[in-house]
Order: structure tokens, then C-alpha cells, then sequence
């Protein structure tokens, strides 16, 4: 089960749209979206890049995992839970939990390692629905990610919501909508992102509490319920935005196809961003 909306793709072969400083009604969220997205928490928005913008996104995300493995290479190492994450300076690469695992899962921001992705950032499809949802007509970046799902070797991730990570960091949680941007056509069998429709009503909830270094972050199951999971199983090229409250998760790639996202977060503007604490505003 899933939503899909008409896509909002440029024609073919077009650049990455950037803000102009001017507002687009026709890529502003409709009375439904907003309806939809208050109650359910997410919002899709199927095939928004067209194939071949596509392909210049895998080809910048696959540079950017090549610079952070270089990072990483001399950065400080340290392991949570079994887990092996790298430090250098306010980048954090993340490995697959197996151990000796040369693999990166995770790469926190990731938009500075390729221009590409940094102008990503500003893209119209992007952040004119973030206008809505935010609350807010100017805008700032609060992080971004690669979630990077190798073909038989890309974890799960448990159930969570992004709040918890970011309530002692920023006095407005409540205004941080991620969008997440599917890089490959996601499924069952590669481990698509799921969210737990509704979930994001009731705002920061308690996490597990069973002594591990991480447990904290995942949310308790009691307090949702995980038969009320959506998969998103949409076209590479899709949006999907979902609410900072909203608990989600995923499961293993078992297929032999990558499953790679990008995951934007935005903020108002003049807001400083998460790890660099520098301001990145939109346009």
C-alpha cells in the first residue's frame, strides 16, 4: 500500500532547478496535500526528477561516498551498540554494523562533498513545498544525509523518529519536515523506506530503554502501532516528505538492486545548520 501523486518533473535532460527568489504556486502543496500531510504525517510525490536528473544524482552521491571514505580514512573512530562511526570535523560517516564492515551506510551532512548536491539544496521542487510545510517563506537547511543501501549487505534501520536526535539542538523541532529523495526505485525487496502513518501526532515520544548506548534513539513500540506502517514503494526520481515526529524505519536490501537517498532537512531561515553550526539559507 502506498500514495502517488502526479510527478513534477522538468522536462528531459533539464538542470536542477534552483530558487530564483521567486514562489511558484504550481509547486506549493494543494489544500489536500496539506490535509493529507497533517493527518498521515508524510506526503509523496512521485518520478519529481526526470531519469536522466536522476543519473546525475547517483553519479554525485557515488563521488560523495568516495571523498568520505577518504575522510574517514583519518578521522576519529569510535562504536556505539557494535556500531562503527568515523568523525572528521563535523562530517560523520557511518559503517554496515557487520563486523570489519568497510561498507558506509550513512554519510551526515553529505551536500558539501559534491556541488551537485549542495545545489540540490536550492531546488524549486524541493523547497517550495518545504514553504509549506516548514511554515516559513524563507528557509535554511537544518542537515542532510546519504542513506546508502548496497545490494544483499544494506541494513535495516529500526523504528524512530528524528526528534529525539534534535530536541536539545534547536528550540523549534516542530519546524524540521524532512524530504527524502529516492535515488533508485524502491521496494519490498530492497529495504524501502517505511512510516508509521499517524505516528507524528503525538509528538516526541520515549525511547527504548534496555541499557544500550543507542536504545534511547529507537522509539518504544508501545507507543505506536507498527500494523499502521506504510512502505513507500515509489519510482526513483520520487519526494518523499515526512514530518520530523513521524516514526519510520526500514528493512534490509535483500535484493540485488541498491536502494540510495538523499534526506534533506529544512528550517526558517537564519537558523544555523545541525553539525557545522554554520547558517545555510535556501537561495
Amino acid at each position: 500500500m502506498y500514495c502517488q501523486l502526479e510527478g513534477f518533473g522538468n522536462a528531459p535532460g533539464a538542470d536542477l532547478t534552483p530558487v530564483d527568489g521567486l514562489s511558484s504556486p504550481f509547486m506549493r502543496l494543494s489544500e489536500l496535500e496539506q490535509r493529507n500531510y497533517a493527518a498521515d504525517g508524510f506526503l509523496i510525490r512521485a518520478s519529481a526528477f526526470t531519469p536522466m536528473e536522476v543519473e546525475t544524482l547517483r553519479d554525485a552521491v557515488e563521488r560523495a561516498a568516495l571523498r568520505a571514505m577518504q575522510l574517514a580514512e583519518s578521522g576519529a573512530t569510535y562504536v556505539l551498540d557494535g556500531k562503527r562511526f568515523v568523525d572528521s570535523g563535523y562530517t560523520t560517516v557511518q559503517f554496515e554494523p557487520e563486523s570489519g564492515s568497510d561498507t558506509i551506510r550513512v554519510v551526515e551532512p553529505v551536500h558539501e562533498l559534491d556541488d551537485r548536491l549542495s545545489n540540490l539544496l536550492d531546488d524549486i521542487r524541493i523547497v517550495e513545498p518545504m514553504r509549506d510545510l516548514v511554515g516559513a517563506e524563507h528557509l535554511a537547511v537544518w542537515t542532510d544525509k546519504l542513506n546508502l543501501k548496497r545490494p544483499f549487505e544494506g541494513s535495516g534501520f529500526g523504528w524512530h523518529q528524528d526528534s529525539p536526535y534534535w530536541v536539545h539542538d534547536c528550540d523549534h523541532v516542530d519546524q524540521l519536515p524532512n524530504v527524502l529523495i529516492a535515488l533508485d526505485a524502491a521496494s519490498e525487496e530492497n529495504g524501502c523506506f517505511r512510516v508509521i502513518r499517524g505516528s507524528h501526532t503525538r509528538g516526541c515520544l520515549a525511547g527504548i530503554n534496555d541499557g544500550s548506548q543507542l536504545g534511547g534513539f529507537y522509539t518504544d513500540p508501545a507507543l505506536f502501532d507498527e500494523q499502521q506502517q506504510v512502505p513507500m514503494i515509489v519510482p526513483a526520481g520520487s519526494l518523499v516528505f515526512f514530518n520530523a515526529h513521524s516514526v519510520h524505519g526500514s528493512l534490509p536490501n535483500n535484493s540485488a538492486e541498491p536502494r540510495r537517498a538523499l534526506v534533506l532537512t529544512y528550517q526558517p531561515a537564519g537558523f544555523p545548520m545541525l553539525k557545522s553550526k554554520r547558517v545555510r539559507n535556501v537561495g
